[in-house]
């Protein structure tokens, strides 16, 4: 049995955007880059609205008020 396996988390701790991606710094320390493509509200953003997002359940998911959009972090990394 791997140590690994324990140490996987689905708390995200940051969040930052390039042109193309959302890259989510999970707290075990991965950073997962996601297509904003599967996401058309994310996709269609301006940067001034993909900076306004908030964590909800201490990381578990990522709401965007403006956007009127939530993600659930596992949903994302599974």
């Amino acid at each position: 049995m791997s140590i690994l396996t324990n140490l996987k988390t689905n708390i995200a701790k940051d969040i930052s955007f390039t042109s193309e991606k959302m890259i989510i710094n999970l707290e075990d320390g991965r950073d997962v880059s996601i297509p904003l493509e599967w996401f058309p509200k994310l996709r269609d953003a301006s940067l001034s609205q993909l900076s306004n997002w908030r964590f909800i359940g201490g990381g578990e998911g990522i709401h965007w008020e403006d956007l009127d959009e939530d993600l659930l972090v596992k949903e994302l990394i599974s």
